[in-house]
């Protein structure tokens, strides 16, 4: 469960952290039993390990959880609030605790994900996953929808956008940005624009293949207090595949309106070139959505485990290849 836990726990970032993960079974215990001595009895440790374990939560949050004196227990601010997270952590913990495996992993798994994103995150991850598990299956299906997981038969989803009240179970991997850039070929010839309605006089590349113009989110008056405002530019050449526009503005065609893990690598190589910085709206989540009684074992559970670290970690080095979106870079 260790191992699982470190994985799967959105809040916990690293194994060094199951310490803290045996130490909030125990706070919790603590609170609802009404004493060390209690919760010691509960889960068969000593009283002094449960006061251990209270202080490492104490020292990790940087402040006092709970008020001891030779009478009763009492839970400060701070305490009730952590109580509240804790034990929604070991409630999700459970949830999806998985069975001892009795031989090779065997099965089949269905995910979903937007096209590219699936296309340069999610299939080098699955073939790997393949390929360490020669008896499990998989059907993907990678489309600009959002899937009814129930309904079409989905095992898990990858969701870019913040979610709605759901009885499905959603891990965070991360935040993706939306960028605008352009080729230096394209710049040089047109100039770049120094605000979002200077891109009335570009030639813009959009994913409305039924309509010349689409609706573009920018930031407005960051020093105030960010809002998104959407602003309607026309798109002098409109495709209906991520991929294609993105080569288009490779190409010099004109400024594209990306996802930061579409355009990173270009970016990075000097290919394309980010522009307006200031004006980027806020970064989006992206989730990893399934069905919590699902997950408990078998296949999808092992993909989960597998999925999230990996995931974590190339959206976050997406993140930090790209400057801060004020900085003017």
């Amino acid at each position: 469960m260790r191992q699982n836990a470190c994985i799967l726990t959105g809040l916990i970032a690293d194994c060094e952290t199951m310490d803290r993960l045996d130490s909030m079974a125990l706070f919790v215990a603590t609170v609802e039993e009404g004493s060390l001595a209690a919760a010691a009895r509960r889960h068969g440790r000593s009283t002094a390990a449960v006061t251990r374990a209270v202080a490492l939560l104490e020292r990790y949050a940087g402040e006092t959880l709970l008020l001891r004196s030779t009478r009763k227990l009492s839970l400060t601010a701070a305490g009730e609030r952590h109580l509240v997270i804790w034990r929604d952590v070991l409630r999700k913990l459970h949830e999806i605790e998985p069975e001892s495996p009795a031989g090779p992993l065997q099965g089949g798994i269905v995910l979903t994900a937007p096209e590219l994103f699936g296309r340069l995150k999610v299939m080098p991850l699955l073939e790997t996953f393949l390929g360490d598990h020669p008896q499990v299956a998989a059907r993907v299906l990678l489309v600009n929808r959002v899937v009814d997981l129930i309904g079409e038969g989905v095992d898990l989803a990858v969701r870019l956008a913040p979610l709605s009240d759901s009885t499905l179970t959603a891990l965070k991997v991360g935040e993706v940005r939306t960028l605008l850039c352009a080729s230096p070929d394209y710049l040089a010839r047109a100039g770049s624009p120094a605000t979002p309605h200077e891109l009335e006089r570009h030639d813009c590349i959009g994913l409305n293949a039924e309509g010349d113009g689409e609706l573009w989110a920018f930031a407005v008056a960051p020093e105030q207090g960010t809002r998104v405002r959407s602003l309607r530019v026309h798109t002098r050449l409109s495709v209906n595949n991520a991929a294609a526009a993105i080569d288009a503005a490779l190409r010099g065609h004109g400024i594209i309106h990306a996802r930061s893990y579409q355009v990173a690598n270009d970016i990075a190589a000097g290919r394309l070139v980010r522009l307006l910085p200031p004006f980027e709206p806020p970064p989006t989540p992206a989730h990893l959505v399934f069905q919590a009684d699902r997950a408990k074992k078998g296949v999808l559970r092992a993909f989960i485990e597998q999925a999230v670290p990996t995931l974590k970690r190339d959206l976050l080095e997406t993140a930090s290849a790209l400057p801060p979106p004020g900085s003017n870079a």
